[in-house]
């Protein structure tokens, strides 16, 4: 089972997705897939952190979710606009080249038995239009990824304003 969760910035995407986990499994798996930049980026991590409680199973992968173990569980995977970072960081932008890895690691751990996985993304694409060509090409990836996904997905969930909206089940 997939549930994606996407929806703007700060719309309530995370909270959402971790509720949901706690009411599925009494030990839920979080996926942080952030990788840490910065020591800005590392307070925001920290504080992701401290709001989760010592029931959750925390693991930390920037790129190769088809290393976890996902059968049997319930996991948040959060979030791909970071994940997605990246690969396209590592493929110096190259979007033909991230898009196949990408799929190929959604596919990998769409396949595994008995799990559900809440995965949560951006709709960067309906924000403000990137003023660099850097910036439209990964808009770009983004959308195409999140359509990949949202395809495999049983169901999806767009969050407005912290309200979920049920777009397909």
């Amino acid at each position: 089972m997939i549930y994606l969760i996407t929806g703007g910035e700060r719309s309530g995407k995370s909270s959402y997705a971790e509720n949901l986990a706690k009411q599925l499994s009494h030990k839920p798996m979080y996926v942080a897939t952030a990788r840490k930049w910065d020591a800005e980026f590392q307070t925001r991590i920290d504080r992701h952190q401290n709001d989760r409680d010592k029931s959750w199973i925390n693991i930390e992968k920037e790129k190769y979710l088809s290393e976890i173990n996902f059968s049997g569980k319930v996991a948040v995977v959060d979030c791909v606009t970071l994940w997605l970072t990246n690969f396209f960081v590592d493929t110096k932008n190259d979007i033909s080249l991230c898009l196949e890895q990408a799929k190929a690691e959604i596919d990998a751990i769409a396949n595994q038995e008995n799990s559900v996985i809440i995965i949560v993304t951006n709709e960067i694409g309906m924000g403000l239009h990137a003023d660099t060509i850097a910036g439209r090409q990964f808009t770009e990836l983004q959308g195409w990824m999140n359509q990949y996904i949202a395809q495999k997905a049983n169901i999806v969930v767009l969050m407005v304003s912290g309200i979920p909206v049920k777009i397909k089940s």
